[in-house]
Order: structure tokens, then sequence, then C-alpha cells
């Protein structure tokens, strides 16, 4: 099922505000004498009303919890507001969302005039049809009334939108609305919150959200090993589709790969001419090779130019990465051009048996496109250098 809006949570879910909330409630809480925790036991202070937190963590009676929420405001009015970022990925989901003509809106108990304030900051404001938050003199509306209101200002039906939050009261409130929501993992609140609390999907990739609002997410809830091997696992995964329909996936995990288009001063490509078991027959290929566990892509791509082809190269930059079986394999390949070359000494492994080859550029091109060369990271690498440098 597709989603007509996307309702957002604010701190812990768009902003990353962390830092200035937690630094402005230790300040409130030490000028009124409360022994303040360290900022990791403070982080009940994101997401709730702050005068309901002064009062059910702290013991402050309703007058104290006043002072102490005005002295809060008076350190992150003027400087905690600003102690905050915001997440990576977020612009650009936003932007697909808007181009999915989907509606955007924020329900966030913080109040209005900050949401306003760093949405301006980080110039994100545009893309926000509806931006629901408290004000400093109401400050202890419900969630679930906040989102109510948001929802309405969107004049989406209840089944239509989905919220998105990192803690427990996004989720809550959402279910008391009848929506559908989305616990993410990359703010203030845990897996086992938003299991708790009942969210729909749980995810950790920014870049989920757009997959669930168009009806496409697949949830994980079950994974069975079959085989572990020494570059490959293969699993079978039970998923939940988004309309709640169960499925099963077979998976293979692979550390990811490297590939290098290599171009000497004369305009040759470094090829490498090997025997493909899988195919049973020997290709053209790109030099390339198997990440190592934790290893740094660029530099794992230096290290397999040299051992396959003996190269250096003075110039060494990314020409982006490709999926080469989204179907069922989640290896990621990351491609880069070298330049500048100078040639020493091959590193073959003792059961790699090759040869490399200078193929002119314009021969290069010319095999894929008879289909003699067939290796898609060779194809994708040789193309693209082939647009970029316009060769």
């Amino acid at each position: 099922m597709r989603y007509s809006a996307v309702i957002f949570d604010f701190d812990g879910t768009i902003c990353d505000t962390g830092e200035g909330i937690l630094k402005s409630a230790k300040y409130a809480l030490e000028a009124f004498g409360y022994n303040a925790p360290d900022y990791e036991e403070l982080t009940c202070f994101i997401g709730p009303p702050l005068l309901i937190t002064f009062q059910e963590k702290f013991g402050a009676d309703a007058a104290r919890a006043d002072e102490l929420v005005k002295k809060f405001r008076e350190r992150y009015t003027n400087k905690g507001v600003f102690e905050s970022k915001l997440y990576d990925g977020i612009k650009e989901l936003l932007m697909s969302l808007k181009k999915d003509n989907i509606k955007i809106g924020i329900a966030s108990s913080k109040p209005q005039e900050y949401i306003e304030t760093l949405l301006d900051h980080f110039g994100i404001k545009s893309y926000f049809d509806v931006i629901c938050g408290v004000t400093f003199t109401a400050d202890c509306e419900s969630k679930a009334s906040i989102i109510a209101r948001c929802q309405k200002e969107l004049n989406i039906a209840g089944n239509e939108c989905i919220m998105v939050g990192d803690k427990k009261y996004d989720i809550e409130g959402a279910k008391t609305n009848l929506i559908d929501s989305v616990g993410v993992l990359w703010g203030y609140g845990t897996k086992f919150e938003h299991i708790e609390a009942g969210a729909k999907f749980i995810v950790d990739k920014i870049e989920d959200i757009e997959s669930v609002a168009l009806g496409f997410y697949e949830q994980t809830e079950e994974v069975q090993g079959i085989f572990s091997g020494k570059i490959i696992n293969v699993h079978t995964d039970k998923i939940t589709l988004v309309d709640g329909t169960e499925a099963q996936r077979e998976v293979v995990d692979h550390p990811g790969g490297v590939a290098i288009v290599g171009l000497t001063e004369n305009n040759e490509v470094l090829m490498v001419r090997q025997f493909r078991y899988p195919y049973k027959e020997t290709i053209y290929e790109i030099p390339a090779g198997k990440l190592e566990k934790g290893e740094d892509p660029r530099e794992a791509a230096i290290r397999e130019f040299r051992e396959e082809c003996g190269a250096v190269a003075e110039k060494f930059e990314p020409l982006g990465e490709i999926y080469p079986t989204p179907g069922y394999c989640g290896e990621i390949i990351r491609i880069f051009y070298a330049t500048d070359l100078a040639f020493g000494e091959q590193e073959l492994d003792e059961d790699e048996y090759l040869e490399v080859i200078k193929m002119p550029f314009g021969e290069c091109v010319a095999k894929i496109m008879s289909g003699e060369i067939k290796d898609a990271k060779t194809i994708v690498g040789i193309l693209k250098l082939k647009e970029l440098m316009k060769l």
C-alpha cells in the first residue's frame, strides 16, 4: 500500500538536537541545586514535554517544574537550539518524497518557534506542508493530540498516512489515531522500545522511509542460515510486505568488492583476461577484488590494482558504485579510475592465473557494444569514464 502523507517527529528523527537539549537540561537542573546526572542519563528530555519530564524524572512540583522549564529555555533559546545538526540523508529523503507527490508534515512536542528556526537554519522548511509543534504557554499537549492536528491539517485519512519517530511516544500517539507507524533507529529510541510500543515498521536507514511510503518496504522477521563459506553466506529470510503479506527471500551476503579502470597516457585501459569458473569461460575484465572486513574501499582498490597489474597511480578517483545482482545478493562494487600510472611487479595469489592487457579505449567500447565484453562492472566503469572524460 502506498501512503499519501508522511508525518515526522522532529527531535531524534529529522534533526539531532540532543547536544543542545541535554546541555540546557543540565544547566537548568544545576541552577536549582539538583544533582544533575551525566548526559547519557538526560536523554529522557528528548521527546516528551519538558514540564512532565522535570516532574516525573526529578520530582519537581508543578511550580518548580515551570521554573526549570524557563531556566532551560534561557540557555536553549540563545545557544542550545543551534547545537543541532540535520541527520545525513534527511534533505535528500524530503526531496524524494516531494517528487513522489507525498505530503509531508511534522508533529512534535517541541515549541513550534524552535522547529521553524531550525528548519529555516537548515534550509528545508519549504519541503513541509504542515508543521505542528506546541506553544511556550501550552507545551503539555499529548503526542497523540499533536499528531491528530497534523493529520487534520494535511487533510489525509488516517489509513493513508504514516507516523515516523524515534521514541515510543511517536508510536503510541500514532496508534491512538489509528495511523501506521515507523520506528527509526538513528535517534534516541531502541528496537525493543519500538517493538513494545507496537511500531508497524522498524528501520535503520533514512532512505527506508521512502520505501515504506511507496509501499515497497520488506520488513525482516526471521533469518535462517543455510551456508557459511569463505566469501559468501547464504540465508533464507521470512519477510512481511507493507500490506501485511508474508513472503520469503533467499539472500547471499557478500563483503563487497572494488574495480578499477586504469588508463595509460596513451588512452589504453588495463584489462585482465582470466578464466571465470561459474561461466566456464575466459573473459575480459577490469582489475577487481573483494573487500576485506573493515577495509576502506579506496585502499582496497589501490591494493588490488597493484597486486593484479603491478600498477600504482598518482590519481585515483571514484566512479561510483553498482549493485550487480540486487535480486538475491547484497554485494556492492565500488568502481574507481586511475591515471598517471607507474608499473612494478604483480603480487598474484597462488591460485590466481591471469593476463594483463593494455587495450585501446575505443576498442574496449567496441567490444562492449558488440557483446564480447560481458562483465557488468567493466561495462559500467568503461562507459561511465567515457561519459566523464568525453573519450
